[in-house]
């Protein structure tokens, strides 16, 4: 089974150097969300409270392989902060999970919810496997057998998965289809990313580039600068990137250069992105298909106005990111830029949209999607947009504000707009 997903996290890294830098990611996360409570003159049990998840379950799942024999699988779902409502997030299937990255991605996606205002604290789940090594039926019993798993702390009332790395609409739809049936009810609202046929919402294969989109539109505005003729590029091919890639070009851009998992492909002149699209593969991959290729790190130091990273994590650090030529950097990927070179770009007057905010329509649209399985009422595609447009206008002002406000980079600003909410509600409910 082939499962969509960006290009350059088919590498697999040592497990060691993995886990290292998971624990590298939780930590700074729980930095910056300390300065972000300081800030917002929350007490240090505020943070101590919000630093960790609230809750984290670790699960065994034996699955009957297509040869006879039983493979155990280990799973993970962690759940941030409840207070101000049901936690949210995706499920990913890759052989480098371990817990100490499902616990982070779970607290962005709290900040990701409070950014964009919406009535859910953080989720994020894992289980540690290689779906490019399974057949589409062991995919499909590993999927049952971790929602039997966790059935007892999720629902369309508890949280709420999603799709993420190696994950799709399909196992999306198996998930659901188990948790209908240990309920026996129907329990679209249980999860999001499914099939349309299913309850899926249009609009949701294409939200993380949309979101991306409203970012760069918000920015230029801010820095002067017009979007049609604007040089763009786009360090990842995956859906994210190839998505965005083609956004940007229908709106008169000129993207100069992609890249992908094998290189990078750059032409100041611009690039044939139509060309490009028809041509990649299932799992992003394109610059395979030509000879004059760069690095990626070449890529990223290339004269542009509009730098996305939409590919994996620390790819602008200390040592490039004084090269790096862009006046605008919106992160689509995972923690792209260090928090040295995040300070490093905000002296120079780059200005960064950090991936908690450029990254948000991918929950929005899951938080539209939930809303149109409750109440049974569907949206076209175009009012789908027109909500998305909204929130994330509104969302990126607001860090902006903050930003401005506070004298702070927009990282900082962003992790303060979205840990204010969880933060308050649980002072509310009594427990800080």
């Amino acid at each position: 089974m082939k499962v969509s997903v960006p290009a350059d996290r088919n590498q697999i890294q040592n497990p060691d150097q993995k886990q290292s830098e998971s624990m590298d990611l939780l930590t700074s996360t729980q930095s910056i969300i300390k300065d972000a409570v300081q800030k917002l003159g929350f007490t240090d049990e505020m943070y101590e409270l919000l630093k960790e998840p609230l809750r984290m379950i670790t699960v065994r799942i034996p699955v009957r392989m297509d040869n006879g024999s039983i493979k155990i699988f280990t799973g993970y779902r962690s759940q941030h902060n409840d207070a101000v409502g049901p936690t949210k997030g995706g499920v990913r299937f890759h052989p480098e999970v371990n817990e100490a990255e499902v616990k982070a991605l779970s607290i962005w996606m709290s900040l990701k919810c409070g950014i964009t205002n919406l009535p859910y604290g953080g989720g994020k789940g894992g289980i540690i496997c290689d779906p490019r090594k399974m057949s589409f039926g062991e995919l499909e019993r590993l999927s049952r057998g971790y929602v039997r798993a966790i059935s007892q702390i999720v629902g369309p009332t508890k949280d709420i998965p999603a799709p993420d790395v190696y994950t799709n609409s399909q196992i999306m739809a198996w998930m659901m289809d188990e948790y209908s049936r240990i309920r026996e009810f129907d329990s679209p609202g249980f999860i999001t990313g499914k099939p349309v046929v299913l309850g899926g919402s249009q609009g949701r294969e294409t939200a993380t580039a949309r979101g991306v989109t409203i970012c760069i539109e918000e920015a230029v505005k801010k820095k002067g600068i017009k979007l049609q003729g604007a040089r763009i590029i786009v360090q990842g091919f995956g859906n994210a990137g190839s998505f965005l890639a083609k956004f940007m070009h229908d709106s008169g851009a000129q993207v100069i250069g992609i890249s992908d998992a094998h290189g990078a492909l750059y032409d100041p002149e611009g690039l044939d992105i139509e060309y490009l699209l028809d041509r990649r593969d299932s799992f992003g991959t394109v610059t395979n298909l030509f000879s004059d290729i760069i690095t990626n790190q070449e890529l990223l130091e290339k004269e542009c106005d509009i730098l996305v990273p939409a590919a994996i994590s620390n790819q602008i650090t200390a040592q490039n990111a004084e090269h790096i030529k862009a006046s605008i950097v919106v992160e689509a990927a995972n923690g792209p830029t260090t928090l040295e070179a995040t300070k490093i770009l905000d002296r120079r007057g780059v200005l960064l949209v950090p991936d908690i905010l450029a990254s948000a329509g991918g929950v929005t649209v899951s938080y539209f999607e939930w809303v149109q399985n409750n109440q049974g009422y569907y949206w076209s595609e175009e009012e789908v947009t027109t909500k998305l447009r909204k929130v994330m206008v509104d969302s990126f002002d607001d860090i902006y504000q903050m930003s401005q406000k506070h004298q702070v980079d927009m990282r900082l600003a962003a992790y303060m707009v979205g840990i204010r909410k969880h933060a308050e509600a649980s002072h509310y409910r009594g427990w800080v």
